[in-house]
């Protein structure tokens, strides 16, 4: 089984950008954790991070037929970006969104998210774990169908 991990922007300034939002692991702490959970369940994990929303968009359009979920945090690009959400629809891939912090707890804009509407669960403000719950949960979907 093939997962997809998408992050988008600033995703790579983790430790850096805020860390009393987002905390002080680094995007390198993260990429370890899911090498990490990949060994552990017996998946492949394919990781791609930009900060770029067409960027994102073409590499949701590549999974498809190739990959057998996505993990997406599309970070700013959640409330804003339609094209995200019409390419994650487009692909028919199970999909979970992640947010590493409670995105509800915080500014008004923040309460909407265009790509959850395409996703089948969201976890947030659950830090880095956050992608390892996502990965499980679609791990444990995959296997039951």
């Amino acid at each position: 089984m093939k997962i997809l991990v998408i992050n988008g922007p600033n995703i790579n300034f983790l430790g850096i950008r805020e860390p009393d939002i987002y905390g002080k692991n680094t995007f390198r702490d993260l990429l370890q954790l899911l090498d990490k959970t990949a060994q552990e369940l017996g998946l492949e994990i394919e990781q791609y991070q930009s900060n770029h929303e067409g960027d994102l968009v073409d590499k949701i359009q590549w999974a498809y037929g190739k990959v057998d979920g996505i993990v997406i945090n599309p970070a700013a690009y959640t409330h804003t970006s339609v094209a995200i959400l019409d390419a994650l629809k487009a692909v028919g891939l199970p999909a979970v969104e992640v947010h590493i912090s409670d995105v509800d707890s915080r500014e008004a804009f923040r309460q909407v998210s265009y790509a959850g509407l395409a996703c089948c669960k969201t976890i947030k403000g659950h830090g880095l774990d956050g992608y390892r719950e996502a990965i499980v949960y679609l791990n444990d979907q995959l296997s039951h169908k």
